[in-house]
């Protein structure tokens, strides 16, 4: 048997902790899913315990209820740990970056995993995971917090990444640039002036300030009216609906590092 690719990682993992990820990936791509003829996701780097796998297959669900989970992880004792959860639709492999499945999967979620990478592996890493998506297939790679009131995520297909994705708990936001520390890897060394995610994030704190007078009516009117105006001078590629969510996704190429 081949090594698996990649390194161990603390395996910290709580419940409903990618909850936000998890509802995003159900509503957005969805109807890829429903196009398969084999709706197998993938959970990669679950951690320590298999929490994760089991509620993404709940939520999956939700959008077709063919969907299946893998949940790989390259720690064996996590995985020896996780058999006994295995049922119909979800099971456990060891393996790493390699994604060891018979058939390519329609997504891939690597959450909180390269995190603890260095900045320099990531765009091998994300070539690597694009490359076992089957055709329409979407890796989303991001980070959170230990109970999910922050994330940030990447959205890729085959052909590259597409969109960054930013999602919170309103009621604990006190700025948009709150969210900076739950950059994804391929960002969180970016924030720094001259650089796209920190005029972003700079952006999006004007906004929010100068929609202070709606925090009268509540966090989720003043978010809305906060990335309303924020689409006017950035490539926002969701809506109200999404905002409602507490989320605002932004095209790829708007925050793209300056350089490698």
């Amino acid at each position: 048997m081949n090594r698996p690719v990649g390194a161990a990682t603390r395996g910290t993992t709580n419940p409903n902790r990618l909850r936000r990820m998890d509802r995003w990936i159900a509503a957005t791509h969805g109807p890829a899913l429903r196009r398969s003829e084999a709706p197998v996701a993938v959970d990669l780097g679950y951690g320590a315990a298999p929490w994760t796998a089991l509620e993404l297959l709940q939520r999956l669900r939700t959008a077709d209820p063919r969907c299946e989970v893998v949940g790989i992880e390259i720690d064996p004792a996590r995985v020896a740990a996780a058999k006994p959860y295995e049922r119909a639709g979800l099971g456990f492999r060891h393996g790493g970056f390699e994604v060891p499945l018979p058939a390519r999967p329609a997504l891939i979620r690597a959450a909180n995993v390269l995190r603890q990478y260095d900045e320099r592996e990531v765009a091998a890493v994300w070539a690597r995971l694009r490359a076992r998506l089957a055709p329409g297939g979407l890796l989303v790679e991001g980070t959170c917090d230990e109970i999910g009131r922050r994330h940030v995520w990447v959205a890729l297909g085959p052909e590259g990444p597409r969109t960054v994705t930013f999602a919170t708990r309103l009621g604990s936001l006190e700025r948009p640039s709150d969210l900076a520390e739950r950059l994804p890897k391929a960002l969180i060394h970016r924030n720094v002036p001259g650089e796209p995610v920190h005029a972003f994030l700079r952006d999006f704190d004007r906004a929010w300030a100068a929609a202070a007078p709606y925090a009268s009516l509540g966090a989720r009117q003043r978010w809305i009216k906060a990335a309303g105006d924020l689409a006017g001078d950035w490539p926002l590629t969701d809506c109200r609906r999404r905002w409602r969510q507490g989320e605002v996704t932004v095209n790829w190429a708007a925050l793209a590092p300056n350089s490698v």
